[in-house]
């Protein structure tokens, strides 16, 4: 009798084990596809952002090339300081001659374009890793990172460092475009914050 009592707890457990293992590997299933459904939702926003970004520095460099006067005033009277305060002590700095005012307005427009064609290429570039793995996608985002990193570096080295503080410009009441530089700072840096991080290939290797 106890021999024919121990073949039905055994076939017991031996179903209930996998049972478990079908309940486990069901639940498994389950978070591996709201971890793909996440990850793909980041990708696409990650890569939406950059064509933003890239689609707005694109206007920028075709406004400031359709429509040069407007913006070469701009340059012209930051770099002449002739709106700063009248006994600024630092008019040593001014640049008035012409041909100063076209390089560095042609220097900022070239900037905005080749930043706006790596974000436009590391935007493409990331629409075509959407499918890749973790690590494939991650060193998709290089181009990315180095449009907005250059683009950046314009608004706080030209504007900011140069126009802002080199020429002073923050004393102008009329041309002082640091406002604007710090916004486009800031847009482009919290695209960066958002792009960069590798938290994808971290929750792959736990």
């Amino acid at each position: 009798m106890a021999g024919l009592l121990t073949v039905p707890r055994a076939a017991q457990e031996t179903r209930g084990r996998c049972f478990r293992r079908g309940r486990e590997t069901h639940a498994e299933q389950k978070m591996k596809s709201v971890k793909a459904t996440t990850m793909m939702a980041f990708r696409r926003a990650q890569t939406a952002l950059v064509g933003a970004v890239a689609f707005l520095l694109t206007l920028l460099a075709l406004n400031n090339l359709t429509d040069y006067d407007s913006n070469f005033h701009y340059v012209e009277h930051v770099l002449s300081m002739d709106t700063t305060f009248p006994d600024n002590h630092l008019k040593w700095r001014a640049l008035t001659h012409p041909i100063f005012h076209h390089l560095f307005y042609c220097t900022l427009i070239l900037w905005e374009a080749t930043s706006a064609a790596l974000c436009w290429l590391g935007a493409i570039r990331l629409y075509r890793s959407w499918k890749s793995d973790s690590v494939s996608f991650h060193h998709a985002k290089s181009l990315a990172v180095y449009g907005l990193v250059v683009s950046m570096m314009q608004w706080l080295f030209a504007f900011l460092a140069v126009g802002g503080e080199w020429f002073v410009m923050w004393q102008s009441p009329t041309w002082n475009g640091q406002d604007a530089a710090l916004r486009m700072f800031v847009v482009t840096g919290m695209v960066l914050l958002f792009v960069s991080p590798s938290w994808e290939i971290e929750e792959d290797m736990r």
